[in-house]
């Protein structure tokens, strides 16, 4: 069997194709047969309040298109353009192989990859923001 596999905690939300899904009140995993269906965790998702610096509004705006509200071609050049823009800033290896994935992604239209990529940059964001504070 392939595809992807999702164990959710009991009431976690999920959204699937822009369907919001609630587990019930045990542990359950779901097995996602449908390639390309787009699946975001809720409490993984990014509040448009929350998308104050560069990565999590490039990461608020692969969310979109995880949840509906965007095509991937509405958003692929705001995605590419913000990525070549946190190359320049982001000069370590493990940041240029996340944004080398996510532009990967976005090329092959994968908003799920992509934000994936994306998310793990938002630790070394916030490292650097706080030094740049002091």
């Amino acid at each position: 069997m392939s595809g992807l596999v999702l164990k959710l905690g009991p009431a976690e939300r999920i959204l699937i194709n822009g369907a919001v899904i609630e587990n019930g009140s045990r542990r359950s995993r779901l097995n996602i047969l449908t390639p390309g269906a787009n699946i975001l965790r809720l409490r993984d998702a990014i509040h448009p309040r929350d998308a104050n610096t560069p990565v999590r509004r490039l990461c608020y705006a692969a969310q979109l298109v995880l949840s509906g509200d965007r095509r991937i071609e509405d958003v692929t050049n705001e995605l590419l353009e913000g990525i070549e823009q946190l190359s320049l800033a982001l000069r370590d290896p493990i940041s240029h192989e996340a944004l080398s994935a996510a532009r990967k992604a976005i090329d092959a239209g994968q908003a799920y990859q992509a934000l994936k990529s994306l998310r793990s940059l938002i630790d070394t964001e916030a490292m650097i923001l706080s030094l740049a504070r002091t």
